[in-house]
């Protein structure tokens, strides 16, 4: 299941991860982030400890959203090591979710 990071959280969460982090900037009224979430969770899920998957509700935190460019819901953003390596606006298939972390697992 995907974790609900913070702006407190997010440095330890996420910056400061071993591995790739797919972080779903989402908003509670969005029914797209709606439709993603049991997507994301089944990932979450299937991949276990290979990739953690958390959300950042961009209407809680839109200094995060701000600094990663997000300009709408839902957005994903792939964190590893720190650094951002893949960013992806909008609605996407399973398939789609899983190439944008594909290439980073070890």
């Amino acid at each position: 299941m995907a974790i609900r990071v913070n702006q407190d959280s997010f440095e330890v969460e996420v910056l400061q991860a071993k591995g790739p982090v797919l972080v779903d900037f989402y908003s509670d009224s969005c029914i797209p982030c709606k439709q993603m979430s049991p997507i994301l969770s089944q990932l979450a899920e299937e991949y276990g400890e290979q990739v953690k998957i958390v959300k950042v509700n961009v209407n809680f935190d839109m200094e995060l959203a701000d600094r990663y460019l997000v300009m709408g819901a839902p957005t994903f953003v792939v964190f590893v090591d720190g650094k951002v390596v893949n960013h992806s606006h909008g609605v996407k298939k399973r398939e789609e979710i899983k190439e944008l972390i594909e290439e980073f697992i070890l």
